[in-house]
């Protein structure tokens, strides 16, 4: 990670929470100084205090970045202070959800280059993966640097236009919950069948982990390692045969989940 621009000008990082420290302890081990960042935050963890960065300090006058990571109900409080940075010496990165480009535009003017992001979770462990998209003022350079950035706490891709976001959102940003509720009912229907719950949700974490790692490392298709590990007539099938259900099963109640968070986004999005 080149760290040159932001050696000479600075980063602000807006918000110092779960996905600010991820993001942050990434920047940290890849060698961006600590001194060369400051943080915006008014109720720092212990972490945060013990990494030596610029805590709540005099911004400089033009930093090369300010990261935005509050929470959306606070963004018109925060940004405000932020006003006489824009205008186009300094990139804004965004990850908080539900606030669109037009709203930064807004209290920033339109000449300030923007890229909107949409992390997930897994970005506390590295393991994330975050979609982003610029505004016109934002150059080829911009977007890579933003990239660089966010790689920091897992992989990345670009969208080709903003409302592709809430999709995202209803994919990959709510998803992890969506895994997560997988792995409790996964573990709830193995105690209902005898197990201890323990061990239940032991073989539960495993299997959805274990299944989440192939399925990213293999070369086959989800529906090919489906295929692979169903024999005729056997356990997985009769599984599947309820899972798979056109009515009852996960294509329907997977569509209806992810056009109710995509839906929930947009509303957010509008205010």
């Amino acid at each position: 990670m080149d760290f040159s621009r932001i050696a000479d000008q600075g980063l602000v990082l807006l918000g110092c929470g779960k996905m600010g420290s991820a993001m942050l302890a990434g920047w940290l081990d890849r060698g961006l100084p600590a001194a060369e960042v400051w943080v915006v935050d008014p109720h720092p963890s212990e972490w945060v205090l013990a990494q030596g960065v610029n805590l709540n300090a005099p911004l400089p006058e033009s930093p090369a970045i300010v990261l935005v990571a509050v929470k959306p109900q606070m963004m018109r409080e925060a940004l405000p202070g932020l006003k006489q940075l824009g205008g186009g010496a300094t990139l804004f990165i965004s990850v908080a959800a539900g606030t669109p480009i037009a709203t930064y535009e807004e209290m920033l003017g339109e000449a300030t280059p923007i890229v909107r992001a949409m992390p997930n979770t897994p970005a506390a462990i590295g393991r994330g993966i975050t979609a982003l998209i610029g505004n016109g003022r934002a150059d080829a350079e911009d977007l890579d640097i933003a990239e660089d950035l966010l790689s920091a706490v897992g992989q990345t891709v670009r969208l080709e236009r903003e409302s592709q976001i809430d999709a995202v959102t209803g994919v990959s940003g709510s998803g992890p919950a969506y895994v997560f509720h997988l792995i409790e009912t996964l573990a709830a229907a193995g105690e209902a069948q005898g197990l201890p719950a323990e061990l239940a949700m032991k073989l539960a974490k495993a299997t959805v982990a274990g299944a989440g790692a192939l399925a990213e490392a293999a070369k086959e298709s989800p529906e090919q390692l489906r295929i692979n590990v169903t024999s005729p007539n056997g356990t997985t099938q009769a599984a599947l045969e309820v899972l798979m259900d056109p009515e009852t099963g996960f294509p329907p109640l997977l569509r209806r989940a992810v056009a109710a968070a995509s839906d929930r986004s947009r509303e957010l999005s509008r205010g």
